[in-house]
This record gives structure tokens, C-alpha cells and sequence, in this order.
């Protein structure tokens, strides 16, 4: 048994931010699935929302958060979050990041995207998260109170209550006290012990067939805190991304909202605008609005995609805003200064998650979540653009102190991970079909656009998979991704169960069968029912001992 006082599982902003800010006084381990810079903070293009000047203010960042929302946002956290958007940039600007600055070195370049009246988000150029991430993750491997563990993927979180008294010596109803982490290079499940351990393993993109995510978001840290017992809250709002490059050879890239903050305009393969026929704010109006109008006037068509032209911009601008889009782009044949960039929506970002109060915290003591694997509050049914980032730096430190304020203490003595019962897999081919069929008919049941009967028909599916997945996980051992599957099959669950249970249309959340919106908004909040649910090992097949 490896012992640590904080364990990280998630090596994002978030993960990145908590590590560095409780290294100081704590002995912390950083799990990361695959390398420690392969995450969705990596691949954040726009940038972090943060009132930086006077002609900006605290309380216009506060109600634009709120609009977006559509009613369901905390109004205390969304005020917490924006008060220290300025303090959460300068720290990172203390680390060393490059913000992009004006050309007169005035001062930092803030641009506007969808949703936000002021220009107030801070970028380096069109790869803010790339920025961010190399930064942090170069101080934290470099930090001597700091173990990285790459390549190596969660399995499950320790409970005091999923293995009773007899077996773990506590006091507590339920605390979580580690987490079985599979080590990819040697098919090892090792047993980490932690006084506190942090789900920042971000989103669950992947469950999509069209994804602006990499490969690592499968939802992991929300499927793991699900079945140790906590609530989970607002899954049916998954924000779609409204332009993520179609081309045969593009995987996942996507075309920042910034794009449209700088003057891009959306146009039907004739170059005619359609955004003017459904928002008064037209381009700039919010993801999910501008994502529905692209999907209708595709479905209503019958277009492949439609085009985002920024060409009437000079290319000096677009090389100096742009530049990473404009280089993808031009190795794919398309020269963005000179041609419209043809985009479609994508799964992008999940609104819900863990829920959690102000610090982190979750149901389940010594257990946090942060980042977009919580659902804090700040998002309600609809982010604001760029407050992501905001939202990992934020509740990074604020889960920080409140774990600094507590006394290090020695973790009991934990169960091994137990395969005496079970085998090496015969046939790889079942994991593959299945992830493929769940991506496929989630796209197609829980997209966009919903109705009543696609999302029961999808959950009739998700049960049939998710008995045949319950029977490979008890007889074969784990492996990267039979515990992806799994957990995929857990967040698909929850996100048609949250979609069935809001009979009205909001925010990212638009049913044709209820197309209102209902008078008082009230968060979806799914409480387990049972802490050994299908998909857990049970009383069969390899378990801890």
C-alpha cells in the first residue's frame, strides 16, 4: 500500500493548480490516465474569463454567468468565482504563463466571446490551455513533494462504508480513504491510500460519437464518485460546441468561440447568414442557442455543415489571433484567410457532475471534486465561455486551503486488489462494439435535440449494455478500457435519467416533446440508491480482499 496525504486523480488545471498550491505542506500523488499533459485542459483554445479593467465589472461578469445559466446557477459561488477571477490570472501569470499582450505592450489583449457584454478574456493567442498546462505540469514534476504517476488509470475510490468496520477500522459513516489505480505498464492494480483524495479527472465527452474533447474524458471521476454514494446533479446539460472542424482528417479540433468574438460570421455553403433568424445577439449569442441554430438549419437542409468566415479579416490579424487554427487549417487544405471554415456542433463540455459545495467538497468525507467533473453551481444549465478554466483555478484553491487546514494523519491499512477469480480477457472485440454503439446512439437519442421517445429508447440500451459490460467486469481482469467502458455506461445512465426527469426545455437541455420553460428553476439532483450498483464488482469476480 502506497500512502500520501492528498491524491489527485486528473492531471488538468485543476489537478495541476491543487497540486502545486497543497505540495507546500502535503506529501501529494498525481494519477494521470495517460501522460500528464494529455487532458481537456490542454486543448482549451479560448481562454479565462476574468474582469481585468475598469471598463469591465465584477457585477456584469456575475449576471452574464447568470443569463447563461438559465436560472440554475448559485448566485453565491458564480459572485465567489468572478470576485477572484483577477487574483486566480495574476497567480498564474506569477508562474510564468504568456498571456498574449497588446501591440503597444500596454497591457494584456482581452478578447470577447458568446455570452459576455465586455472583452475581458485573458488568452495565449488561440492556445490559452496549452500555455496553462505546460507551465504547471513542468513545476509540478519538478516539485520534490510531487509524485507523478502517468500512464495509470483510477479503478475505484476506498470506502469506509463499501467494506464496513470489519474490514477498514473507522469512525466514519462514509469517508473515502484512496482509490485502486491500475498501472497501465504493468497491468498492476495498485492500492493508494490518501487522507484526502481530489476527483479533478474533467468531463465525459467521449460518450459522444462528435467530440471537441480528447480521448481521456470518459467521465471516470463522476461514474467512481456515483458509485461510492455521492449526488450527482444537472447531467442532462451537456454543452455542444457549435464549431468543431468537419474534415474527414480532423479529429476533435476545434474552431474557438473566439473566432466569433473577432468578427467570424456563420454562413450557409451560398454565403448567407442565418444566425440574425434566431437571436438578436447573432453569433455572439450563447453556445447552446447558436449550436441549436446550427443543428436546425443542417437538420432542415439537409447540409453535412455549415461555414464560419473570418476571411474578410487581413491575414496579419488572423496569423497573430489565430494562429494554431490558421496553421490546422492550411494543412488541411483550407486557407481560412481566403475561404470559410466549414464547422459542425460537438459534445464539448459537461454542465453537471459531482455535486459540491464551495470548497470542493462532496457527499463523502475527505473526498472533493473540482473542475468539470463537479458541478459546483457556477454553470447552471449553460456555461459562460472561458469561465471553465476560471472555475478550475478557483475551487482549485479553495479545496487547497481547506485541506491545508488539516492536521496530517496515517491512513488505516487498506484491502489489496484482489484477481484470484478472475482471467485474462478472451475477446477484446466486445469492449470496442460496445463503446461504439453507445457513442452512436447517444449522438443520435440524447443529442442536441431530445424528444421522450429517443432518450427511453437509448436507456433500454444503455441496460442492456451495461448488463452484458457487469458480466466481462466479474469474470475478466480490468484494463484501461473495460474501466472507460464502465464508466461511460455509468455517466450515460446518468445523463438520460437527468434528461427523462426535466420535463421542460432549458438552457442546453431543449426537448421538442416540453419546449417551455417552466416558471422555477429547480437543479436535477440524482441521489444513489444503491452503493453497489450493477456495474460494481459485488460479490463476484476479482474485488478487493
Amino acid at each position: 500500500m502506497q500512502q500520501f496525504d492528498v491524491l489527485i486523480i486528473g492531471s488538468g488545471l485543476a489537478g495541476l493548480s491543487l497540486a502545486l498550491r497543497t505540495a507546500t505542506d502535503k506529501k501529494v500523488c498525481l494519477v494521470s490516465k495517460r501522460s500528464i499533459n494529455d487532458t481537456a485542459s490542454n486543448w482549451a483554445q479560448g481562454g479565462i474569463a476574468a474582469v481585468l479593467n475598469d471598463e469591465d465589472s465584477i457585477e456584469a461578469h456575475i449576471q452574464d454567468t447568470l443569463i447563461a445559466g438559465g436560472g440554475l446557477c448559485d448566485a453565491a459561488v458564480t459572485k465567489m468565482v468572478a470576485e477572484q477571477g483577477k487574483q486566480a490570472v495574476e497567480w498564474l501569470i506569477e508562474k510564468g504563463v504568456g498571456f498574449t499582450r497588446e501591440q503597444d505592450n500596454s497591457g494584456y489583449h482581452l478578447t470577447r466571446e458568446g455570452g459576455h457584454s465586455h472583452r475581458r478574456i485573458i488568452h495565449a493567442a488561440d492556445a490559452t490551455g496549452h500555455a496553462v498546462q505546460i507551465t504547471l505540469s513542468e513545476k509540478v514534476k519538478q516539485h520534490p513533494n510531487i509524485t507523478v504517476m502517468e500512464n495509470h488509470i483510477a479503478v475505484d475510490l476506498i470506502t469506509t462504508r463499501k467494506f464496513g468496520n470489519k474490514k477498514i477500522e473507522s469512525t466514519d459513516d462514509n469517508a473515502c480513504l484512496g482509490a485502486y489505480v491500475l498501472d497501465n505498464n504493468t497491468g498492476n492494480v495498485l492500492t493508494i491510500a490518501a487522507q484526502n483524495t481530489i476527483l479533478a479527472t474533467g468531463g465525459a465527452g467521449k460518450v459522444y460519437l462528435y467530440t471537441t474533447n480528447p480521448d481521456v474524458s470518459t467521465g471516470d471521476g463522476i461514474a467512481m464518485a456515483w458509485r461510492a454514494g455521492c449526488r450527482v446533479a444537472n447531467m442532462e446539460f451537456i454543452q455542444f460546441h457549435p464549431t468543431c472542424l468537419f474534415h474527414p482528417h480532423a479529429k476533435s479540433f476545434l474552431i474557438s468561440e473566439a473566432v466569433r468574438g473577432e468578427g467570424g460570421l456563420l454562413k450557409l455553403a451560398d454565403g448567407t447568414r442565418f444566425m440574425p433568424e434566431h437571436d438578436v445577439r447573432e453569433e455572439l449569442a450563447p453556445r447552446d442557442v447558436v449550436a441549436r441554430a446550427i443543428d436546425f438549419e443542417m437538420k432542415k437542409r439537409g447540409l453535412d455543415c455549415v461555414y464560419l468566415d473570418i476571411s474578410h479579416q487581413p491575414l496579419s490579424f488572423i496569423e497573430e489571433h489565430f494562429p494554431n487554427i490558421y496553421k490546422r487549417c492550411l494543412e488541411l487544405g483550407i486557407d481560412i484567410s481566403k475561404t470559410p471554415i466549414p464547422v459542425v456542433p460537438a459534445a464539448h463540455y459537461t454542465c453537471g457532475g459531482v455535486m459540491t459545495d464551495d470548497k470542493g467538497r462532496t457527499d463523502i468525507k475527505n473526498l472533493y471534486a473540482i473542475g468539470e467533473t463537479a458541478c459546483t453551481g457556477l454553470h447552471g444549465a449553460n456555461r459562460l465561455a472561458s469561465n471553465s478554466l476560471l472555475e478550475c483555478l478557483v475551487f482549485g484553491q479553495s479545496a487547497a486551503k481547506d485541506i491545508l487546514e488539516q492536521a496530517n494523519k496515517p491512513s488505516p491499512q487498506l484491502p489489496s486488489w484482489d484477481e484470484s477469480r478472475v482471467t485474462d480477457a478472451d475477446e477484446e472485440v466486445l469492449i470496442t462494439h460496445t463503446w461504439d454503439e453507445l457513442r452512436r446512439f447517444m449522438w443520435n437519442y440524447v443529442g442536441i435535440v431530445r424528444t421522450d421517445k429517443r432518450l427511453s429508447r437509448a436507456l433500454h440500451r444503455i441496460h442492456m449494455l451495461r448488463d452484458e459490460v457487469y458480466e466481462f467486469y466479474s469474470n475478466f481482469k480490468v484494463s484501461n478500457d473495460l474501466i472507460e467502458l464502465r464508466n461511460l455506461l455509468q455517466v450515460a445512465e446518468l445523463i438520460v435519467e437527468s434528461a427523462i426527469s426535466r420535463k421542460e426545455s432549458r438552457g442546453l437541455h431543449y426537448s421538442k416533446d416540453h419546449p417551455s420553460t417552466e416558471l422555477e428553476p429547480i437543479p436535477t439532483v440524482l441521489e444513489p440508491s444503491n452503493y453497489y450498483s450493477l456495474l460494481d464488482r459485488g460479490d463476484g469476480g476479482g474485488k478487493p480482499q
